[in-house]
């Protein structure tokens, strides 16, 4: 042995270990193993994965399963690696073993290890004996999957995307008095408030939030208890209840043990709607945020009926060019999370009789949705929605010349009449008003009641009470 690696033993035989691993033999071969994508686990997902061990250990020794001392020096270790002291010696790919043995035996190597060192007392504690005792990676890992996207949600997610809804309305009330085209198929439509147009986005966002805490809400229910297969072999029958309480407790979250266990690791169905909700949230964001990129176009050759703040130069050879780059940024994280879903429903259809094998990527993929859909929102809100400017004149000169006006006039000439008057405004570049003018078709003193373009944006059939 030199003085960089120690030998370490398992059922397989010896292994080099770095000399100031933490991990032991399963870890090292897993790492070995899989030199594929450099994709860890993230921070969320130990952290939930040491809040397990914790809770586990003082379970087993208030079951009389686990000895006290080793019990509570367990905890006190599983407690740092929540915390994120020891990340550095988790350092296994996302890409390996479908049920995530490699990762879960990562925790108990590391959480072994440290146990040890705080009783002085090498071997005392043993990775699966004492660390893993009660439990599986079969039951562990979906069960970290759940708490750690159930976190991240709350923790993360919903209060970015609460203050992009903010955000948004305080512009809908900004804007309110701003009366403009609307466009449906890209083309010219009946006119709307500009006010009107951020409120609906606004409303996307919040039926966003109402969906994912509906998913969310659905990843409570989590499969500890189950071990290997779902049948619970080799765990105390009070053993899950009680864990996942404590965790329960440390998260502030409800979590409950699965109905039926069989379902809860054979199955991944949580995932895969949580997956959906997270991928219409960003079907959502997308349409947002590309809206207001086309609202900003030009300055000159565009529909230019917004300002955006300027953020950055927006070109290398362009003097002055200014892009919208942060919606740019949004509406990549969006093609990303949609990636992700794509990733998930896929990975939710390998659960092969009685255990999925591809949980891993699944937990990478829905942690990963959470944390740019929370980043890019709260980018977004702060660095590009807040700082919007109306162009008023702007939206008064396009209005003006948008022959769908022409559609108030329904009331008043008949549809067939009010087609004449808009294809010729729009054939000669006229206002609808002129041309009305001009064919005598309306009474002069009902001209003004019938082309009021803010009545046009609410309820209503003009001439009619």
């Amino acid at each position: 042995m030199c003085d960089s690696h120690r030998i370490e033993k398992d059922s397989m035989g010896e292994v080099r270990v770095p000399a100031g691993a933490l991990y032991g033999a399963q870890t090292q071969r897993a790492a070995e193993n899989f030199p594929i994508s450099g994709r860890r686990f993230t921070r969320r997902f130990i952290e939930a994965l040491g809040r397990l061990k914790e809770a586990a250990a003082e379970t087993n020794a208030e079951l009389g399963l686990v000895p006290g001392r080793l019990a509570g020096a367990i905890a006190a270790a599983a407690r740092e690696v929540a915390e994120g002291e020891w990340d550095e010696h988790f350092p296994l790919d996302v890409y390996q073993t479908g049920s995530g043995t490699s990762t879960n035996m990562n925790a108990n190597e590391v959480i072994a290890a440290l146990a040890d060192r705080a009783l002085a007392d090498a071997g005392a504690v043993h990775p699966n004996d004492h660390v893993n005792c009660g439990q599986s990676s079969n039951d562990v890992i979906p069960t970290a999957i759940h708490v750690s996207c159930r976190a991240a949600i709350r923790d993360e997610l919903v209060p970015a995307l609460g203050a992009l809804r903010g955000t948004l309305s305080e512009k809908a009330r900004e804007f309110d008095g701003i009366v403009k085209s609307g466009r449906t198929h890209l083309m010219d439509a009946t006119p709307v408030r500009l006010g009107q147009e951020f409120g609906g986005y606004a409303r996307q966002v919040a039926r966003g939030i109402e969906r994912v805490e509906r998913a969310g809400a659905e990843m409570a229910e989590v499969a500890l208890g189950g071990t290997a297969t779902g049948s619970g072999i080799n765990t105390h029958p009070e053993f899950a209840g009680r864990a996942i309480a404590r965790v329960a407790a440390r998260y502030g979250l409800e979590f409950r043990e699965a109905e039926d266990h069989f379902e809860a690791q054979g199955a991944r169905d949580a995932c895969v709607s949580l997956a959906g909700a997270l991928n219409t949230v960003a079907a959502g964001l997308m349409k947002i945020a590309d809206d207001i990129r086309w609202l900003a176009s030009g300055p000159t050759s565009g529909v230019s009926e917004i300002r955006l703040p300027a953020v950055q130069p927006g070109s290398s050879i362009m003097p002055g060019k200014v892009n919208p780059v942060i919606c740019e940024a949004l509406m990549m994280v969006c093609a990303r999370v949609a990636g992700n879903a794509t990733t998930v429903t896929i990975a939710g259809q390998r659960g092969n009789f009685e255990l999925n094998v591809m949980m891993p990527v699944i937990a990478d993929s829905l942690l990963e949705s959470v944390a740019l859909l929370a980043n890019a929102s709260r980018v977004f809100a702060e660095r590009c929605v807040a700082g919007i400017a109306a162009r008023p004149e702007r939206a008064r000169e396009l209005l003006e010349r948008n022959p769908s006006i022409a559609t108030a006039l329904n009331a008043y000439i008949g549809y067939d009449q009010a087609a004449v008057v808009a294809k010729r405004a729009a054939s000669e570049g006229r206002s609808v008003r002129e041309v009305v003018e001009e064919m005598g078709l309306i009474a002069p003193e009902q001209l003004d009641e019938a082309l009021d373009v803010r009545r046009m944006t609410e309820p209503g059939v003009p001439g009619r009470g």
